[in-house]
């Protein structure tokens, strides 16, 4: 049976990310509205010749996010692993959590 905070934490979790999901939704949608209105206002812009060897922002993007999963993948397995080398020296007993007496109306 999970925990009652293991609950909490991912229904906090679930709330923060659809939250997330909406804001930049949001911020895709101005962005969006800008770029078509002002699409025809702007000049092009010259050559730069180094621009060509230099990587595209999709390259950019998918090279970083890569990293910080691969980082993020090594941070979760040095905390299991940190758990698992100090358990010998962390001792808790179970409780039983007692299950709330809700008077009936």
């Amino acid at each position: 049976m999970p925990s009652p905070v293991i609950d909490y934490t991912k229904t906090a979790q679930d709330k923060t990310l659809e939250a997330i999901a909406q804001s930049q939704a949001a911020v895709l949608d101005v962005v969006e509205t800008w770029a078509k209105a002002v699409e025809g206002t702007v000049q092009e812009l010259p050559a730069v010749p180094v621009a060509s060897s230099l990587p595209s922002l999709d390259e950019l993007i998918s090279v970083q996010f890569d990293y910080a999963g691969k980082v993020l993948a090594a941070q979760r397995d040095f905390a299991e692993k940190l758990v698992k080398a100090s358990a010998p020296v962390i001792k808790t007993t179970p409780v039983e959590v007692p299950t709330p007496v809700i008077p009936k109306a």
